[in-house]
């Protein structure tokens, strides 16, 4: 598996250009962009996220704090792919067991596309074990899946800083714009 520090260091190394999405506009649900920094047991780094999500598909960018390409995820149906900047394919059927793999760290994609919006995952993810919600009735807490999302910040009714916490990680979000 390889460490967080060697992701960290393809951040800042990485050599191609900045990646453009794939995956058509008119197929998603919505699309954002912002910073993603994580911290993976001792290791640590940080990075730009754009992200494309569909109900059947999703591609996500991860870039260095300049824009150079990191990472491509592809979740298309139930298979995902991650290639790396350096152009090697690794595929799965969950994002979270790929990225931990190749990456050094869980990205919990199946859940997320829910928890950006600030709604718990329907479906094939577990019940939240625990929601509490601000004094404008946005959610302000929540933990499913092994996952716990806390919100710190929002854009009207949308988020805008996320903290997501899982056993030896943890991701923080900060979305500059939605689409």
């Amino acid at each position: 598996m390889r460490s967080l520090c060697a992701a960290a260091a393809l951040l800042f190394l990485a050599a191609c250009a900045t990646p453009e999405f794939l995956f058509p506009a008119a197929d998603a649900e919505f699309e954002l962009s912002g910073r993603i920094a994580v911290r993976y047991r001792d290791d640590a780094g940080s990075g730009n996220i754009s992200w494309r999500h569909g109900a059947r598909a999703d591609e996500m960018l991860l870039t260095s704090p300049l824009g150079q390409g990191l990472a491509r995820i592809v979740r298309s149906g139930d298979e995902v792919v991650l290639t790396t900047q350096d152009g090697r394919e690794f595929k799965a059927a969950d994002a979270e067991s790929l990225t931990e793999q190749v990456l050094g760290f869980r990205l919990p994609l199946l859940g997320l596309a829910d928890w950006v919006r600030g709604r718990p995952a329907p479906g094939p993810a577990p019940a939240p074990t625990q929601r509490r919600t601000d004094a404008e009735g946005r959610l302000a807490e929540l933990e499913q899946a092994g996952w716990r999302v806390e919100y710190q910040e929002y854009q009207g009714s949308l988020p805008a800083r996320l903290k997501l916490s899982f056993p030896g990680v943890e991701l923080r979000l900060a979305i500059s714009e939605w689409k």
